[in-house]
C-alpha cells in the first residue's frame, strides 16, 4: 500500500472512530443537565446556607424577628428585579455566556457575605447574591429547550429543578458541618464561594448554547434533538424572537406566573423559615436541625426526579399534555396543602418532619413547570418567558420571608406563619389547573 494510500486508511479510520460519525446517539444532553443539576444544587446551598447559619447569625448580630425577615429577603429583591433583563440577555447572548458570569459572580458575594460585620454589610453581600444568581435558571429552562427532545423536556426540566431541594437538603448538613469544623459560620461562608468560583470555570469549559458546538455530540444526537425541533415547528406556529409584552393578554402566561409565584410562597417560606422554625418551634438544636433539613428537602429532590419520569412515561403513552400536567400537578397542589393544614395541628416534631417530607416530596412536581416556557413562547422565547416567570416566583421570594417575619413577630408562634404557607398552596393549585400545556401563545 502507498503511503498516501495509507494515509487515507488511517484517517478514514480516525473518522470512523470519532464521535461525530458513531451511529448510535450519545448521551451528552444528559450529562449536560446532571451537570446542571450539580450546578442548581450548589445555587441553593449557597442561596440557603444563611438560613442554616442563622441561628448563630442571629445571636451575632443581635436581630429582632422583622430583622431576620428583611435580611431573608434581601437575596430576593435583587433576584427578582433581575429576572426579566436576564432573560433578555440570555435569549441575545445564550444561556452558556449568562450561566457562567452568574456562577462565578455568586460565588464571589457569597465569599464576601462571610466578611460581613453586621446587619447593613451582610443585607448588601445578600444582594449581591441576588443579582449574580438570577441568571441561573431562566438560562437553565433555556438549555431544555435547545437540547433537548420534546419528550423529554419533562425530566430535562425536573432534574434541572430538583437541585433546588437537594442543595437545600445538602446544604443543611455540608453548612453544619463546615460550621463545626471550621468553628465559624463565616469561613463556611468563604469555602463555599471559593468552591462556586471553581465550578463557573468548568460550567465554561463543558456548557455549549446548541448541541452542535459540542465537541462530543455526535451526528446522531444532534439529528434526534433537531428532529424534535423540526416536527414541532411543522405542527405549530413559527416562533421567533418577540419581547414580554404581547404575552401579557394571555390568560396562560398569568397562569404560568401565579402558579410559580405560589409555589415559591411555600418553597421559599420552608427554605428560609423552615431551620428557625424547627429550632425555635420544636427545639432542635444545630446539628438536628442539618438533618432534619437534609431529611425534608431530600423527599423534595426525589419527588421531584420521580414527577419528571412519570410525566415523560405518561406522554409517552399518548396522553395529552393537560391531562398529564393538570392532574399530576393538581394532585399534588392538594397534597401540599392537606400536608400543611396537618403541620398546623400537630405537635410532635417527628410527626411535623415527616408532614413536611410528603410536602416538599409533591411540591416539587410543580418543577415540570420549567418546561413551561418553551411550550408558550418557542425557543426564541424561552428565556425572556422563564425570567417573567421567575419574577413572579421570586416576587414571593422577598414579600414571604418579611410576612412571615412580621407574623412571627406578632403573634410569637408559627401556626398563622403556615396557615400563610396553606394560602400560597391554594393559589399554586387554581393556577396550575387553568394553564393550557398544550398551546403556544403567538400575537394574535
Amino acid at each position: 500500500m502507498s503511503l498516501q494510500n495509507e494515509a487515507t486508511a488511517d484517517r478514514a479510520a480516525e473518522t470512523s472512530a470519532s464521535p461525530r460519525s458513531q451511529g448510535k446517539p450519545t448521551r451528552v444532553r444528559w450529562r449536560l443537565f446532571l451537570l446542571l443539576l450539580i450546578l442548581v444544587s450548589v445555587n441553593y446551598i449557597d442561596r440557603g446556607s444563611i438560613s442554616v447559619a442563622l441561628p448563630i447569625i442571629q445571636k451575632d448580630f443581635d436581630l429582632s424577628p422583622e430583622l431576620v425577615g428583611l435580611l431573608l429577603s434581601a437575596f430576593f429583591w435583587t433576584y427578582a428585579l433581575m429576572q426579566v433583563p436576564v432573560g433578555y440577555l440570555i435569549d441575545r447572548f445564550g444561556p452558556r455566556k449568562v450561566v457562567t458570569a452568574s456562577c462565578v459572580g455568586w460565588g464571589a458575594a457569597t465569599a464576601a457575605s462571610g466578611l460581613a460585620g453586621n446587619f447593613i454589610s451582610m443585607f448588601i453581600a445578600r444582594s449581591a447574591i441576588g443579582v449574580t444568581e438570577a441568571g441561573v435558571m431562566p438560562a437553565g429552562g433555556k438549555l431544555n429547550a435547545l437540547w433537548m427532545h420534546s419528550k423529554e423536556r419533562g425530566r430535562g426540566a425536573t432534574i434541572l429543578d430538583a437541585g433546588a431541594p437537594l442543595g437545600a437538603g445538602i446544604g443543611g448538613i455540608l453548612i453544619t458541618w463546615l460550621i463545626a469544623s471550621t468553628g465559624s459560620w463565616r469561613y463556611a461562608f468563604i469555602i463555599a464561594g471559593i468552591a462556586t468560583v471553581v465550578l463557573g470555570l468548568f460550567i465554561w469549559w463543558y456548557v455549549r448554547d446548541n448541541p452542535r458546538a459540542h465537541k462530543a455530540v455526535n451526528d446522531a444526537e444532534a439529528e434526534y434533538i433537531e428532529d424534535s425541533h423540526r416536527e414541532e415547528a411543522a405542527t405549530g406556529p413559527v416562533s421567533t424572537r418577540r419581547g414580554l409584552v404581547q404575552y401579557l393578554r394571555f390568560r396562560s402566561f398569568w397562569a404560568m406566573c401565579f402558579g410559580w409565584l405560589g409555589f415559591n410562597g411555600v418553597f421559599y417560606g420552608l427554605l428560609t423559615w423552615g431551620p428557625l422554625y424547627l429550632s425555635e418551634a420544636k427545639h432542635f438544636d444545630l446539628k438536628t436541625v442539618g438533618w432534619s433539613t437534609f431529611v425534608i428537602f431530600g423527599a423534595g429532590f426525589v419527588g421531584e426526579i420521580l414527577g419528571g419520569l412519570l410525566a415523560d412515561k405518561l406522554r409517552s403513552r399518548g396522553h395529552s399534555a393537560n391531562l398529564v400536567m393538570r392532574s399530576m400537578l393538581g394532585a399534588a397542589a392538594l397534597i401540599v396543602t392537606a400536608g400543611l393544614v396537618g403541620v398546623t395541628l400537630v405537635g410532635d416534631p417527628i410527626t411535623a418532619v415527616v408532614l413536611l417530607s410528603v410536602v416538599l416530596f409533591f411540591l416539587r412536581w410543580v418543577g415540570l413547570f420549567w418546561a413551561v416556557p418553551a411550550t408558550l413562547g418557542g425557543r426564541e422565547n424561552a428565556g425572556v418567558l422563564g425570567g417573567a416567570m421567575n419574577l413572579s416566583g421570586n416576587v414571593a421570594g422577598f414579600i414571604t420571608p418579611i410576612a412571615v417575619g412580621l407574623i412571627v413577630g406578632a403573634t410569637g408562634g408559627y401556626t398563622w406563619a403556615l396557615l400563610y404557607f396553606v394560602g400560597s398552596a391554594i393559589v399554586m393549585g387554581v393556577s396550575v389547573l387553568a394553564l393550557d400545556y398544550s398551546k403556544r401563545l403567538v400575537r394574535a
